[in-house]
């Protein structure tokens, strides 16, 4: 074969191979237009109240979603943040318009016109009952004082007292050890050795212990074993005296631990007609507690709270922590 054949020959099989590759890469981006294409779009917002302060502008929670026209695959409902999820129905194009229908019972309907985008959609709506229209109604409750109350378990440690032991390590001094131990440290004099053990009893246990040499030549003396400074219901010191006979205080302060309940409280935050606040994961029987144009009440915080003059919304966090809003009803007003 020669040499033209050979270069036709390798021209005609790199053409295949582009052609078999041009082939495979769309089919791959048709198949990924499909994925994406087939893939539901989602829109995600929050839903606030209307205010020009925007510290009274808080989250509304179980506000109903849906789209016009049927776009949306199911209606969505706002929680505790104010946070929804809108599926629209396969097919529905980004760039094309829609409108989002908001409804809630406490709060003028509000249609946002928008474009289908991965954009952040932020609904605002009017309440029926307006902060000036409470504060122009003279016959409004007046709320005033409110306290939350809660309890929690705690583990209290008390000082119930001390222990003190005295002990003594019998030796003579400047005898010759030859070999025989107990010694001194340096092996040089004969040494003896002695010990004394407390017992804080049954739930108590000991901190700041200490053994103290008190009488006799006590720079000749050492602690042999420490099985005190580290505390606990048992301790136990060991010393070494390599002189004359020496004397030693041990001590330590006593205390007992109990699991008891301890009353805590604390105030809500107030902005406008919305009161905030959360509660520990270990809280037990919170109540708020708030004056009603003078009277005071105690009102409890069921895990689905119903207040006379409040709609409140509780998210639960991480280590069971409670978030609470409440948004006062009509015929309410904070002083």
């Amino acid at each position: 074969m020669n040499t033209m054949a050979m270069v036709t020959k390798w021209k005609a099989a790199l053409s295949v191979v582009v052609i078999l590759a041009v082939a495979a890469g769309g089919f791959k981006t048709l198949m990924n237009f499909r994925k994406r294409h087939d893939r539901p779009t989602v829109l995600v917002g929050a839903v606030i109240k209307q205010d020009a302060d925007p510290r009274n502008q808080s989250p509304i929670a179980g506000v109903q979603v849906i789209a016009a026209n049927g776009l949306a695959a199911s209606g969505a409902t706002s929680d505790f943040a104010g946070s929804f999820h809108l599926t629209l129905r396969p097919g529905v194009e980004p760039g094309q318009s829609i409108t989002l229908i908001f409804n809630h019972p406490d709060y003028r309907p509000v249609d946002l016109q928008a474009t289908v985008s991965d954009t952040l959609y932020v609904a605002r709506m009017v309440p029926l009952h307006s902060e000036i229209e409470a504060e122009l109604n003279n016959a409004a409750i007046v709320i005033e004082n409110v306290l939350v109350r809660y309890s929690t378990e705690m583990i209290s440690t008390q000082n119930i007292g001390n222990a003190i032991k005295t002990f003594q390590v019998l030796n003579t001094g400047t005898v010759p050890c030859n070999n025989q131990p107990p010694c001194s440290p340096d092996g040089k004099w004969k040494a003896q050795v002695g010990s004394a053990d407390l017992d804080a009893g049954e739930g108590n246990v000991f901190q700041n212990a200490r053994v103290t040499c008190i009488a006799g030549p006590c720079p000749f003396t050492r602690v042999d074993y420490d099985d005190f400074s580290r505390g606990g219901r048992k301790i136990k010191a060991t010393m070494r005296n390599w002189s004359d006979t020496a004397t030693f205080l041990l001590q330590a302060e006593v205390f007992r631990s109990e699991l008891g309940a301890t009353i805590r409280q604390s105030h809500p935050v107030i902005f406008g007609r919305a009161l905030n606040f959360t509660l520990p994961g270990t809280a037990e029987g919170p109540t708020i507690e708030a004056e009603l144009n003078g009277s005071p009440f105690v009102f409890p915080l069921s895990p689905n709270p119903v207040l006379s003059w409040a709609n409140c919304n509780i998210r639960v966090e991480k280590q069971q922590a409670k978030d609470y809003r409440c948004e006062l009803k009509a015929g309410y007003r904070f002083q």
